[in-house]
């Protein structure tokens, strides 16, 4: 319908035609509605609590009784949670660049032209898609006990295999080799960086009379060091949050020779219901990694090559 003013005329909106327009202008808000809820409820809501609980003696059925810094004196206080710490040091300062070794190795293999190349790489990716799971461990548990396959085999052939998982010594880098076998993610990223290579440096460097170890040191290395910081930074926040393995294969021991943080933190939160505890090894943990992770960002301007100096 058209009012006149005047010699102009003006047309009436209808009804509704703001809230329409205020709706379509923000559309997108309500299709991340979904996601922004879950984050808030469970991300954002537990990070903050966890935080408050850290500061205070939260029993799961008993509530808070009291509130203060004993959590974080008892932290620094007790062997056994320092061991814990030691321990998931050591597990993530073996597994990360082992995982990173391999899977830049592996990756280079199959980056050549060879017979069977995809097989090979489907073959190679499949344990990071199996690896995490209950039913692995279980498996892994089963070749490295003292009775398992691989002792099985062993003493088949007239040799006395040790005992993997009942001696200290060898409990630790059992756990360590099932999450560098899982090295088929980062594989595929390197095999990826690999891809983006120049292959007239290589031509360059062959003219030049550089040999293949030469090339790879020279050349394909330097321009690959963004995706080695992105894949040891992941790998880094992976290892210092394993669980699986521990739990299911050692259950921490022999003589918490292969219990990390991660599950002595469930072991406070879910066997003796002491979540203020829990929650402080977590956030401890998260400073811990915060600061891997910043000493890692920090340090990348001088090995991380940017051609386009974007990093820097």
């Amino acid at each position: 319908m058209a009012k006149k003013t005047g010699s102009a005329t003006v047309q009436a909106r209808p009804d509704g035609y703001g809230l329409k327009k205020t709706l379509k202008r923000n559309i997108g808000f309500f299709f991340i509605l979904p996601w922004l809820v879950g984050f808030l409820i469970f991300r954002l809501y537990p990070f903050i609590s966890s935080l408050i609980y850290s500061f205070t003696d939260f029993q799961l059925f008993d509530g808070v009784t009291k509130v203060g810094f004993m959590n974080y004196e008892e932290i620094f206080t007790s062997k056994k949670i320092m061991k814990a710490f030691g321990v998931t040091f050591k597990y993530a300062f073996i597994t990360v660049p082992l995982k990173l070794i391999i899977s830049l190795f592996i990756a280079y293999i199959l980056n050549f032209k060879i017979k069977g190349v995809n097989l090979f790489r489907t073959a190679y990716y499949i344990p990071s898609i199996l690896g995490g799971s209950v039913a692995i461990a279980v498996l892994w548990k089963a070749v490295f006990r003292d009775d398992g396959l691989l002792n099985t085999v062993l003493a088949f052939v007239g040799v006395k295999g040790p005992q993997w998982l009942s001696d200290p010594s060898y409990a630790l880098f059992i756990i360590c080799l099932l999450r560098v076998w899982q090295f088929g993610s980062a594989m595929v990223i390197f095999l990826a960086a690999l891809k983006g290579v120049p292959l007239d440096l290589y031509e360059a460097a062959a003219i030049d009379g550089a040999g293949k170890v030469r090339r790879f040191f020279s050349i394909t290395l330097p321009l690959i060091t963004p995706v080695v910081f992105y894949n040891m930074v992941t790998q880094l926040c992976q290892a210092f949050q394993e669980f699986n393995g521990p739990y299911i294969i050692t259950q921490g021991g022999p003589r918490n020779s292969t219990t990390l943080i991660s599950l002595l933190i469930y072991n406070s939160a879910f066997r003796t219901y002491e979540m203020g505890m829990a929650s402080a090894m977590a956030w401890l943990m998260f400073i811990v990694l915060t600061v891997f992770t910043a000493i890692a960002f920090i340090s990348q301007k001088y090995w991380v090559y940017y051609s386009d100096d974007e990093g820097r």
